[in-house]
């Protein structure tokens, strides 16, 4: 087992699945958290997450543990899990990453992808603080950006998101990192994997890394997806599509940089800069 599995978690799984071994490890060095493909002998095969740091393991748990109905097959199954000690285990979901696939650039991939998101989002009531809430971390990463942004594209992100009006909004369980990394192709269908950031928020937050990513100069993969989706981000409230398209650009820029990711910290950059011109 991997060092960063503490005594009290490799206990709990043992307890959990008996005698195992582990396949394959898919752990990031970024995040203080060990992701692993383990099988037992019986046949079991099993993802296990494990953390003492990241609250992405107690959200993960939080979004499974009901279940998710209308997507058995598609999404994670959750078997076994204690917040407290910062592990889960899930029933192994078979497929090939998206990302950096054929599958990446082919529109009904989008299509499968949107219709599963549409159905992920659950309604979770009205909030009255959301975006108040985001506005005000927004306003943190633009302190926060101070150096990192020519000091014009900051004013015009700190005017940007003076002119936003801070209003109820409605919210659904949304994934919180919906894009092919986090998709899976299996014979054709797609699955979709990794939910340490889901939570309640407005639909349009699930569309805004795709927008500028995979979206960009690929018409035919957005049109493909809002079809699946069955709406597009024109019909949300512009100033809801606004705040969380700055939040995620300024969290990139931010977060790269405190990770020495120069390239990612300049596509945050990029992505501002588009943000700001309409």
């Amino acid at each position: 087992m991997p060092a960063s599995v503490t005594d009290e978690q490799n206990r709990l799984l043992r307890s959990w699945l008996g005698p195992f071994r582990v396949v394959k490890d898919y752990s990031w060095p970024l995040q203080d958290t060990s992701v692993l493909h383990v099988s037992t002998p019986g046949g079991g095969s099993f993802i296990v997450k494990a953390s003492t740091t990241s609250h992405h393991i107690g959200r993960e748990i939080a979004a499974l543990a009901p279940g998710l109905p209308g997507l058995h097959g598609t999404t994670p199954v959750l078997r076994q899990a204690s917040a407290e000690a910062g592990i889960l285990v899930t029933e192994f979901l078979t497929g090939t990453p998206v990302g950096g696939s054929a599958a990446e650039y082919r529109p009904e991939t989008y299509r499968q992808a949107g219709a599963l998101l549409a159905r992920l989002h659950r309604p979770a009531g009205t909030s009255a603080d959301y975006t108040k809430k985001i506005a005000y971390q927004t306003q943190l990463l633009i302190s926060s950006a101070e150096g990192l942004l020519a000091a014009g594209l900051r004013a015009r992100a700190a005017g940007e998101l003076a002119g936003i009006t801070p209003a109820p909004v409605e919210l659904v369980t949304t994934h919180g990192d919906y894009q092919p990394r986090n998709w899976l192709v299996d014979g054709g269908k797609i699955k979709v994997i990794d939910f340490g950031r889901a939570d309640a928020r407005p639909w349009v937050h699930d569309l805004v890394r795709l927008t500028h990513q995979q979206f960009l100069g690929r018409p035919a993969l957005a049109e493909a997806f809002y079809s699946g989706l069955g709406k597009h981000p024109n019909s949300a409230a512009a100033d809801v599509w606004q705040l969380e398209n700055l939040n995620h650009a300024l969290g990139t820029v931010v977060w790269a940089h405190k990770i020495g990711d120069a390239a990612f910290e300049q596509s945050g950059v990029e992505r501002l800069e588009r943000i700001l011109a309409g």
